[in-house]
């Protein structure tokens, strides 16, 4: 590999994609339900979105200000994404009254429209390639479209679809199996499958954390949203405590002896950018038959069935 090459990897702004990315991932989307729903609840809902609007910005401000990427405060601007994204799907539906499948189809253009604008932009969606401001500028753009997205799909299913939010859960961790199952055994792009499972860790970890949350009359262990919050923050500090001080999910630490001859990922899916925006739409399209399937089996079962199996 080239010293440029090097320097450059050194440079990228986000993390390798390893498994305490996922884990980390997960538990911020969770951190997100909990908090926001927290907030809210304690707060008056306009001074609770305010605020969860200045630490989104801050964070943000804070990820941009640094040369390369730092653990901590990447995965700062992660939780408070979280948190407002959250936020700004609640205010449609409970502010404004817009229904969750109006608000998940909006978010799923939404998050097609920044796919389309930053494929045609820089050529490639790939995380290997996040090294200057317009890309990553795309790339949390992309972030706060997914969790407004997740969080309405979540809620669709939990609260429009009946299921519940312990069968909403368990239904998104049958459909993040899709997008590992593809890319593991079927050789799925690898573009695709990230942003195809990025997009499922929200209403997964949303569901499980509500389900932790809420209070029993509600179909939940009634453990109460701020204990809930304030768990997810300790495990994901020590986390991100453990990768600052290892180093092990930096791509230019783990990309330097990469072999000349190997090119990395983002050069070779560069050349493709129409196929990858079609796979990207195929991904919508199976989230969207994903929210018929649990609406017809909502449907089917009916809420008084669940409440029993519960």
């Amino acid at each position: 590999m080239s010293t440029r090459s090097t320097v450059a990897r050194r440079l990228l702004r986000v993390p390798e994609i390893t498994l305490y990315f996922w884990i980390i991932k997960g538990l911020s989307t969770a951190l997100g339900e909990a908090t926001s729903d927290y907030l809210v609840h304690v707060l008056h809902p306009v001074p609770a979105v305010l605020l969860g609007f200045v630490c989104f910005l801050f964070a943000l401000g804070l990820q941009f200000s640094r040369r390369r990427y730092l653990a901590w405060a990447y995965w700062l601007a992660v939780c408070m994404v979280g948190v407002f994204g959250t936020m700004a799907a609640d205010v449609l539906h409970v502010g404004f009254g817009v229904p969750y499948y109006a608000s998940s189809a909006l978010y799923g253009v939404a998050l097609a429209a920044v796919f389309v604008t930053w494929q045609k932009s820089e050529k490639t969606l790939s995380i290997h390639s996040i090294d200057r401001f317009s890309r990553e500028a795309f790339y949390w753009a992309a972030v706060v479209a997914t969790f407004a997205l997740g969080t309405a799909v979540g809620d669709l299913t939990a609260v429009t679809f009946h299921l519940g939010y312990l069968l909403s859960g368990l239904l998104f961790a049958a459909v993040i199996a899709i997008p590992a199952l593809g890319y593991w055994r079927f050789h799925w792009n690898a573009i695709f499958a990230f942003w195809f499972a990025y997009v499922i860790t929200r209403p997964l970890g949303a569901s499980f954390a509500d389900w932790m949350g809420k209070p029993t009359s509600a179909r939940g262990l009634g453990w109460g949203e701020g204990p809930v919050s304030l768990g997810f923050a300790v495990i994901i500090a020590v986390l991100v405590a453990y990768l600052s001080v290892t180093h092990k999910d930096v791509q230019g630490e783990r990309h330097r002896e990469r072999p000349a001859s190997s090119p990395p990922a983002s050069n070779r899916v560069v050349h493709q950018p129409r196929g990858l925006l079609v796979r990207i739409l195929v991904w919508l399209a199976l989230l969207m038959v994903a929210a018929v399937v649990a609406f017809i089996v909502g449907y089917l079962i009916g809420p008084h069935f669940v409440a029993r199996v519960l």
